[in-house]
């Protein structure tokens, strides 16, 4: 199948060398036609992201009940029960300090609540996503967030985000520009990506420059690297 965001998706793997391939998400207000629904329960929202890079499919709202937290960060209505079971898990994450009460408020999440969440390969998806998802090295993620302006001292730069790490995908949502999230406990259980890896969250609003600018930031990085190499070797 071939899809507007081919191209792209093609460009980040063959330039970042990725080792995973990007995915997509958007969410919907039914189950778009033609698109199967997930086939297995699922722990959280994260292990979507995983299942993703395979298979285009729809996860409605009681698919990404098995995680609360994410649930909630997806737009999602809670049931009484699952409310319950959000604040006891809050709770709990409080009284181990691993959260602060004052950051619970201020979890980034999507609104207005949604039906369902349509994952896939970026390579394949069908749809307009909401937003784009990279599994990068720190290497990888340099030059990724040099593309999407981030790390310009001129500009706004992006966010670097820690728990929860689906969090990021509204965050960088809202602010129209990318987020890096170091990941949580709960996503590197989930997904089990390695250790080494970042995630890289990208929202549509820059989806349609990025291929240009990838190319751009590839090209002078290798420039960079030769004049840092004749620099060390004049040492």
């Amino acid at each position: 199948m071939t899809t507007r965001f081919a191209d792209l998706a093609e460009r980040l793997h063959t330039g970042l060398d990725l080792h995973y391939p990007p995915v997509a998400f958007a969410r919907a207000a039914a189950p778009p036609p033609d698109i199967p629904a997930a086939s297995q329960a699922a722990p959280s929202a994260c292990t979507f992201w995983r299942r993703a890079e395979q298979d285009v499919f729809f996860a409605d709202a009681q698919a990404h009940m098995g995680c609360p937290i994410g649930a909630m960060v997806m737009g999602f209505e809670l049931s009484e029960a699952k409310s319950g079971e959000l604040m006891e898990t809050v709770g709990m994450m409080c009284d181990l300090a691993y959260l602060n009460e004052a950051e619970v408020a201020r979890i980034p999440h999507f609104d207005p609540p949604t039906q369902g969440v349509v994952y896939g390969p970026l390579a394949s998806f069908p749809l307009a996503p909401d937003g784009v998802l990279a599994w990068a090295t720190p290497r990888q993620a340099m030059l990724l967030e040099e593309a999407l302006g981030a790390t310009h001292w001129t500009g706004g730069g992006g966010s670097v985000l820690g728990r929860p790490a689906c969090a990021a995908l509204p965050g960088a949502a809202a602010a129209g520009a990318a987020a890096l999230s170091v990941g949580c406990t709960g996503m590197r259980t989930f997904t089990e990506i390695p250790d080494a890896y970042t995630l890289v969250s990208i929202p549509s609003a820059q989806l349609d420059d990025l291929a240009q600018a990838l190319d751009t930031t590839l090209a002078a990085n290798t420039r960079m690297a030769a004049a840092y190499q004749q620099m060390k070797a004049a040492v």
